[in-house]
């Protein structure tokens, strides 16, 4: 496959969101966490549209879905190139997947903190 460069902005940009749409629908259909991810998200959302959460609680509660997804990404991204580059088990690798998903931990726990603040006035 041969890559060439595209100098035009419109088009180089459109050719852009072409590879990042691809690479969306990948994690979306290829990675389980992302897919229990984006679920909790649909989720989410719909309880967001049944107990009326105001403006700004959307715009937190969305924030929070793309932290989320977009760590998981680049999580999926440090393994995928970490499992090429040396497939066996490794100390080093293994320090390094478990350092990326721990960042996918702390959007995690920011997440459900978020929700929690939006969703328990709510709930009780």
């Amino acid at each position: 496959m041969k890559f060439e460069k595209d100098e035009t902005l419109f088009t180089g940009r459109l050719k852009s969101m072409g590879f990042a749409l691809k690479g969306a629908i990948k994690l979306i259909t290829t990675e389980h966490s992302v897919m229990v991810q984006s679920s909790l998200a649909v989720l989410m959302i719909i309880a967001g549209f049944y107990f009326g959460i105001t403006r700004i609680e959307w715009m937190f509660q969305i924030l929070v879905f793309g932290l989320v997804l977009a760590v998981e990404g680049l999580n999926t991204a440090v393994e995928k190139i970490a499992d090429f580059i040396h497939p066996e088990y490794h100390e080093r690798i293994g320090f390094i997947k478990d350092i990326a998903a721990g960042a996918v931990f702390f959007a995690a726990m920011t997440a459900i903190a978020i929700g929690c603040i939006i969703y328990f006035p709510y709930l009780f």
